[in-house]
């Protein structure tokens, strides 16, 4: 096997590959020996953050609390018993690293209590306790490097503590920093003790790039000319690495020279400078960025899990610690002129970290008290299952999936394909994986940034997008409360004109904030949105009108370019190696979430819980993103293919956010998983044996109905997975866990989980639909095969229908004499036993017309008793609509279209909203009859009085006529 880029880290360049991140799950699984051996990892590093997080999630600490309470401990004892044991196996499977370097590495820290980062005395009585504790020679003790810390670090040196100094921004702080290491090693020389003491000195990087960053586009706002803008953005993304450059060089400077030869003589040596906080936090910059610009001898770089998989997929080996050091001193001067000096920088930094550790630190003792509680009352794990005869199936996959989450996190494309092409495919859909971490990084710049808007007067925000970019969205929309002062969140992913109407006369063009929303920034839809919006706020605002505007969109996408022209307030350019429907937890989901008050870093805390117990060294039975995914795929196997949601209503969005994802990922190659969201429970002798059901209530919703009806269902022998919620912010854990699920899925299935190779035949029938209407303004208008009132019915591939289409799925000419009932009769007659029936509306999503078609659903459940479906089009078209045409042929469709009363003509386009819906809709049924799907289409020729003509006939049809399938 070739040597990883962390391997050639060590051996060319003689920087020290450390781990930023320890759980005791990544100890006990084997993980952490893994990294070692494979990756070339050879030290750790650990915070009360990572065991926040390691502590407050799964059951690996339980049985250790349970015996440390028993002995009547706080929270805070209990903390460091728990931290003390992880640090010790950690010290102990680094040992051989440790003995195997002469003592340079193999190291692993641990941190004092940043309850004391301004207390001496306490910080070294604390340091003194871990050393005598831990009683471990590869242990180091960190200290912060503030005010109070400087004489502590001296003094624990000169005691023989070996000490990893935290917290560092400043190059004159690190100068004291280096200063009392010196001096700590001196004192202990003049008394003849052995200099063989270890230390490291942690200079933060990452964060000082976020913070030069904002002050920079606040100047780049106020910039009085184009050159302007033009230098101060070309200094973003600059002062962080320049910072630590400078910073290597002084170092160099320090450790050199007679005063230093004397120490090193006798034993000494040097303190090395560690890089903290390497991975990058702004999606527009490389993801190793800060790995490779800082490669250099004497030196360690501490990575989070997502940075070292990605430098060992794609980083650049070389040395760059001290090249090209007139360009760095000329980035800090640059600054400095245009007002930004970095020793303000710095400081504002130090006492931020110090504040954000001693938060972390509070947030663990709750964590740690409230774990406390829950063990008392004896609280079980919190998924729960039956399975019944498929247990034994699913404990055959999980044997088999042993090593799935590490082919996961190893972004292992090869786990999925053999196929080199759709490999290197894969790999550019794996960002997901890591983006919960990178976005934690953001989460005070998207509060700053909301709160900027409401301080801006704006009272509406209307996200224009479709699909992944849409769900999201929408499901914050629905779930969570809007924050006082914040503005409400509307959703518009309808090209139906009334529904676009409804954002026009709803929402003020001057008060409102629009979000155009597209990973590609092509997608038809939220480009004809933007364009009927933008001219709508232009005749209030006039050239101002971008200034309501912002983008979400991938970078390099034609949507930044029509942003920059229009002066919009904003772009984020998300991560690209993100699919749509992995993106709820990107900058597509967390940005309207932020802007309507969702507290974005508690909903990314719950994710970042659901990673940890997701990680790659937790057993596939343990790990709840592989468990689901196993039973899913098992049980899709088997039969049991229809995934039912059963929610309450702080859950229901929830299923159709995950209907994209499961549909899309897996329905392919005559295969998949069919979501059923949203269909009206019932008694379980309406259900076939092709259903697994998926529990997901809500703690304070009322459900005990609902619980009754799944314990009935169990009873039955049908397979139930229950997921409570404890509120609506365990969303964030959810998203994580099904991603996970779905990957493990696609994996059992046999199919690619992250591509969609039939959702472009709709959308290429629609653009060729448009391109024929621009020349010739008129869309095909084929003869129905029945009609009555304000019914017009079109049949496709139902050969047994009387004087109807032959196979091929073509409407006879002379067939519109048939009785539009036996057109649906024969629809109906035509669906087997594990077929499912979906209904596509083309129609406004009002109220009413969802009762009206929920009521048809559930009338179709309970008579012809197979699964049911019900989508809107044509958000469907980037969802379900990959099943549709990709999935077996078991899906038997009726589809309803209508005139529109008034329809919506589109600035810049050549057709109307009318017309596009319109094509949609006849580009879509045109893609699943060339599949032989059976189909039957109801256009309503008056929307309102078509639509209940159509449900008392299908009542008249399943009822009346007693249809048997």
């Amino acid at each position: 096997m070739a040597e990883t880029p962390c391997k050639r880290l060590y051996e060319e360049q003689g920087q020290a590959p450390w781990l930023d991140n320890i759980s005791r799950g990544l100890i006990s699984s084997g993980e952490l020996q893994k990294m070692i051996d494979h990756d070339g990892i050879v030290g750790v590093t650990s915070n009360p953050t990572i065991f926040e997080k390691a502590i407050g999630t799964g059951t690996d600490y339980d049985a250790q609390m349970r015996e440390i309470y028993g002995q009547g401990k706080d929270a805070q004892a209990v903390f460091l018993e728990l931290m003390i044991r992880d640090i010790q196996d950690a010290a102990d499977i680094f040992r051989p690293v440790y003995d195997r370097t002469d003592r340079l590495d193999g190291y692993i820290s641990i941190e004092v209590t940043p309850d004391l980062a301004l207390n001496t005395e306490g910080t070294l009585a604390q340091a003194r306790i871990f050393h005598q504790r831990l009683g471990r020679p590869n242990i180091l003790v960190k200290i912060p490097a503030t005010k109070e810390g400087i004489p502590a670090i001296e003094q624990a040196i000169y005691e023989g503590i070996s000490i990893n100094v935290t917290l560092i921004f400043a190059i004159d702080r690190y100068q004291a920093v280096m200063e009392a290491y010196l001096r700590g090693l001196e004192r202990r020389h003049a008394e003849g003790k052995a200099l063989d003491i270890a230390s490291v000195a942690s200079f933060f990087v990452s964060r000082v790039d976020s913070n030069v960053d904002k002050k920079l586009d606040a100047l780049i706002a106020k910039a009085g000319s184009d050159a302007e803008k033009k230098h101060l953005e070309s200094l973003k993304g600059k002062a962080a690495v320049a910072n630590a450059k400078i910073a290597y060089e002084v170092f160099g400077q320090v450790f050199s020279g007679p005063r230093w030869a004397t120490l090193q003589a006798a034993g000494a040596r040097v303190q090395r400078p560690l890089w903290a906080s390497t991975s990058t936090k702004n999606p527009s910059y490389r993801d190793v960025m800060y790995v490779e610009h800082l490669i250099g001898p004497h030196t360690v770089d501490t990575m989070p899990p997502a940075t070292i998989i990605a430098f060992n997929d794609h980083g650049e080996v070389k040395r760059t610690i001290d090249t090209d050091m007139a360009a760095e001193h000329k980035v800090i001067a640059d600054l400095a002129a245009a007002g930004i000096h970095m020793d303000a920088v710095t400081k504002e930094l130090e006492d931020e970290g110090v504040a954000s550790f001693a938060k972390s630190f509070e947030t663990l003792n709750g964590v740690i008290a409230g774990k406390r509680a829950a063990l008392a009352a004896g609280q079980p794990q919190n998924e729960q299952t039956d399975l019944g005869s498929f247990n034994s199936q699913v404990e055959q996959t999980l044997h088999e999936l042993a090593d799935a989450a590490g082919h996961i996190w190893q972004h292992d494309a090869a786990w999925w394909s053999a196929d080199s092409v759709v490999q290197g495919k894969i790999g550019d859909r794996l960002g997901w994986l890591g983006v919960v971490e990178r976005m934690i990084g953001e989460a005070d710049d998207l509060r700053n940034f909301a709160e900027s808007i409401c301080k801006g007067g704006f009272k509406n925000v209307l996200l224009m997008g479709m699909g992944g970019s849409s769900l999201a969205p929408d499901l914050f929309s629905m779930e969570f409360e809007t924050a006082d002062g914040f503005p409400e969140l509307y959703v518009l992913d309808s090209t139906d004109p009334a529904m676009v109407a409804v954002c026009r006369e709803g929402l003020e063009p001057a008060d409102t904030l629009y979000i155009v929303s597209s990973k590609s920034g092509t997608t038809t839809e939220p480009t004809a949105f933007m364009n009927y919006f933008y001219e709508r706020v232009k005749a209030v605002k006039g050239d101002k009108a971008g200034e309501n505007f912002l983008a979400i969109t991938d970078p390099g996408s034609p949507l930044i370019t029509e942003a920059q022209q229009r002066g919009f307030r904003r772009v984020f350019q998300n991560p690209p190696d993100i699919g749509g429907r992995y993106s709820a937890l990107s900058y597509f989901g967390l940005v309207p979430a932020a802007l309507m008050g969702v507290d974005v870093r508690k909903l990314l805390d719950r994710a970042h819980q659901m990673t940890e117990r997701c990680g790659a060294g937790v057993a596939a039975a343990e790990n709840p993103g592989v468990w689901l995914g196993a039973v899913l795929g098992t049980l899709g196997k088997a039969g049991r293919d229809k995934v039912t949601f059963i929610t309450t209503p702080g859950t229901a969005s929830f299923a159709d956010w995950a209907e994209q994802l499961i549909a899309e990922s897996t329905g392919k190659q005559g295969c998949g998983l069919v979501p059923v969201a949203g269909e009206e429970t019932g008694p379980p002798d309406i259900y076939g044996d092709d259903r697994v059901f998926v529990y997901m209530p809500k703690e304070s919703d009322d459900h005990e109905a609902l619980d009754e009806m799944v314990e009935k269902l169990m009873d039955a022998d049908q397979p139930v997975i229950t997921l409570p919620m404890a509120d609506e912010y365990d969303l964030g854990g959810e998203f994580f866990r099904w991603q996970v699920a779905t990957a493990v899925a696609g994996k059992v299935l046999g199919i690619n989980p992250f591509d969609e190779p039939n959702v472009t035949e709709s959308k290429d029938n629609t653009k060729r639909l448009l391109a024929d209407y621009a020349k010739t303004h008129r869309l095909p208008d084929p003869t129905p095969v029945a009609a009555a009132g304000n019914l017009e019915l079109f049949a496709y591939n139902l050969p047994d229908l009387a004087g109807g289409p032959d196979s091929s799925g073509k409407n006879g000419s002379d067939s519109s004499d048939l009785d539009p009932a036996e057109v649906l009769e024969t629809l109906f007659e035509s669906v087997e036993v594990h077929d499912y029936f979906a209904i596509l509306a083309y129609l406004e999503t009002s109220d009413d017309n969802m009762d009206q078609l929920e009521a048809i659903r559930t009338l179709a459940l309970d008579e012809l008793q197979v699964a049911t479906t019900l989508g809107f089009g044509p958000r469907f078209l980037h969802s379900t609509g990959q099943l549709h045409k990709g999935g077996a042929n078991n899906g038997v469709f009726l589809v309803f279209t209508s005139d529109e009363a008034g329809d919506v003509k589109i600035p810049n386009m050549d057709f109307s909203f009318g017309t596009l819906i319109r094509a949609q809709a006849l580009g879509d049924i045109e893609a699943l009859v060339a599949k032989g799907r059976r189909v039957v289409r109801i256009h309503l020729v008056n929307a309102e009085d078509g639509l209940r003509e159509a449900g008392d006939l299908i009542d008249e049809v399943l009822v009346g006529a007693g249809v048997e399938s």
